[in-house]
């Protein structure tokens, strides 16, 4: 039986919604209600109805219609998972796995209306997306969470593989910096003028700010604004066009106001130091190693739990 990581389910399942976004429009065939109970897992049923819609979630993803026995192998997965999750304390509950969702239609830059609308119109309950969500949830807690140690990539294991590849340079210079995060917060539904009267607010305070102590004096007193705590990050970790703003941004002074959900942020850049930073090819690199490890030890782990779980099928 084939593995696949939950980042691979994520990916694929955002791509063919974003592709399929004018399904917005359009009338689905509503699901059947088959209940037919097909086996028991652990005391718990899987039934002709959710093999129906995990086969229709996996068509969407993969765009394959898969066989009935794989998709009654992914159910027993997830069954396997969530009894295995619970065995150590981890069971996220309803409110967490619809953050997980409302997460993932922010990243499709869709809203969760809209999310629940594509999905219905290809015969999918949300709950369907929510269950194989909660799954690889919980699974990926427990493998990260007991595994740690096996999972970890050693640095001379990462050089000895770059080098044996192609022999590049493992660092490279690059800049670290530190800096504060600052919202001034803009209430939602706030008219078009209130968003202009908190831009101008935000450019006097980029012109009265010289320092983070300064900032932090500022924000801390101002009503409806808050100041962050520090976060560090080196080039490697931003993207192209933030490095540019940071490169730009005297240290001491904010960088231009953005508008986002929240109201207007900024960011108070504390320091910005020259240091040597992985080179992209040995942060792949090592992302690879991480991921075979992963992919090894949570199959392993996984057959393991399965081979305890008792099975019973009832209609083959």
């Amino acid at each position: 039986m084939t593995t696949r990581s939950p980042v691979h389910h994520i990916l694929r399942f955002a791509l063919a919604l974003t592709m399929g976004a004018g399904l917005l429009l359009i009338g689905g065939t509503a699901p059947s209600r088959a209940q037919n109970i097909v086996l028991m897992v652990n005391g718990e049923p899987i039934t002709d109805f959710d093999i129906e819609q995990r086969g229709r979630l996996d068509e969407l993803v993969t765009h394959k219609k898969p066989g009935r026995q794989e998709i009654i192998n992914e159910l027993i997965d997830d069954k396997v998972k969530i009894k295995e999750g619970k065995k150590y304390g981890v069971d996220p509950g309803p409110a967490d796995v619809d953050g997980s969702y409302s997460g993932m239609a922010s990243r499709m830059r869709i809203t969760t209306d809209q999310l629940t609308k594509s999905l219905e119109v290809k015969g999918i309950r949300p709950e369907t997306l929510k269950s194989r969500m909660r799954a690889e949830m919980v699974w990926t807690s427990l493998v990260r969470g007991r595994y740690k140690e096996r999972l970890q990539v050693g640095e001379k294991d990462v050089a000895d593989k770059v080098q044996a590849e192609n022999g590049e340079k493992l660092q490279v210079e690059g800049f670290e910096y530190k800096m504060q995060p600052i919202v001034l917060v803009v209430p939602r539904g706030s008219s078009d003028a209130s968003l202009e009267a908190r831009k101008k607010e935000a450019e006097l305070y980029r012109s009265r700010v010289g320092s983070c102590d300064e900032a932090n004096s500022l924000f801390r007193s101002t009503p409806n604004a808050a100041i962050r705590d520090s976060v560090t990050k080196t080039t490697a970790d931003l993207p192209e066009p933030l490095r540019k703003v940071l490169d730009d941004t005297p240290v001491g002074h904010l960088t231009p106001p953005e508008v986002t959900k929240q109201g207007i942020e900024m960011v108070v850049l504390c320091s910005r130091k020259p240091t040597m930073i992985d080179t992209p090819k040995k942060r792949e690199i090592r992302e690879k190693m991480y991921v075979e490890k992963y992919e090894k030890t949570q199959k392993a782990y996984l057959d393991e739990i399965r081979k305890a779980a008792m099975i019973e099928y009832r209609n083959r």
